[in-house]
């Protein structure tokens, strides 16, 4: 699914991941989303999204993240 919503162009964002046919980065989605921001509140935002594309960016991520190596971080004593 994300193949087709998903694309990186060298040109585009820096390439960065971007809904094909935006600039809009599945990093810009995933921080919305982590701030509390819900689908229907992104789409009002930018109406060249579909539910279908910010799933994508979701997923896209989460593969992403299984195939890299992820460090545990430990909390800072205050």
């Amino acid at each position: 699914m994300s193949q087709e919503w998903i694309v990186s162009d060298p040109d585009v964002m820096m390439g960065k991941p971007v809904v094909r046919g935006t600039r809009i980065t599945v990093e810009l989605i995933l921080e919305r989303l982590a701030a509390g921001e819900s689908i229907a509140q992104i789409l009002e935002a930018h109406p060249r999204l579909s539910e279908e594309a910010v799933r994508a960016a979701i997923g896209f991520a989460s593969r992403v993240l299984r195939a890299d190596v992820v460090y545990p971080v430990t909390a800072k004593a205050s």
